[in-house]
């Protein structure tokens, strides 16, 4: 299936926070805190038209599979998130759950973990650096194009994708460290 990456579009913002809303209900008491993360959550940012939002438990064996399954969602194969070039991490830190649906991907998250937090730092450093979206955005849709009709593209395109997110992770860090950010006080539409 081709990689599409649409231009921005204002309701993205709205509907990432409805659906943020309705799965911490959904749930209660698991969730300690739903975000919408990922290009869609950014102002301005070409996005592939799916949601990602970010479900921060303490336990990634919460039961959860029900009520995500009322939902529509399906349990993905992908146990773990890339770490970023540089670090030495344990990538067992780096373990999540993964749920998708029509429009959504639904990353499960431990709160505190160096994933759920880099989500975070992801979004805010671009958030509050907008001259940086259109050249990361014209990237992605270069990107996807390139990749039109290549099996597996999606694949190749995280692959390809992972290392400019690590670039963007470096300046993202000497702004949180500079600015006092926090993935504990940066709960945002």
């Amino acid at each position: 299936m081709p990689i599409i990456v649409d231009a921005p579009r204002e309701d993205w913002a709205a509907q990432g926070l409805a659906l943020a809303a309705r799965l911490l209900h959904d749930l209660a008491p698991h969730a300690a805190a739903v975000e919408h993360i990922g290009s869609t959550s950014i102002p301005g940012m070409p996005a592939k038209p799916i949601l990602d939002l970010q479900v921060s438990v303490a336990d990634l064996d919460a039961p959860l599979d029900a009520p995500l399954q009322a939902l529509g969602l399906s349990r993905m194969p992908f146990e773990r998130d890339h770490v970023p070039a540089g670090l030495t991490d344990d990538p067992a830190r780096w373990t999540k759950r993964m749920w998708s649906g029509p429009g959504i991907n639904l990353h499960v998250r431990r709160t505190g973990s160096p994933n759920e937090r880099l989500a975070l730092l992801f979004r805010d450093w671009f958030r509050a650096h907008p001259a940086a979206v259109p050249a990361y955005g014209a990237f992605k849709s270069a990107l996807a194009d390139a990749l039109s009709g290549i099996p597996d593209d999606l694949g190749i395109y995280s692959d390809v994708k992972d290392p400019v997110v690590d670039l963007v992770i470096v300046a993202a860090e000497e702004w949180a460290a500079a600015t006092g950010w926090s993935a504990h006080n940066t709960h945002q539409p």
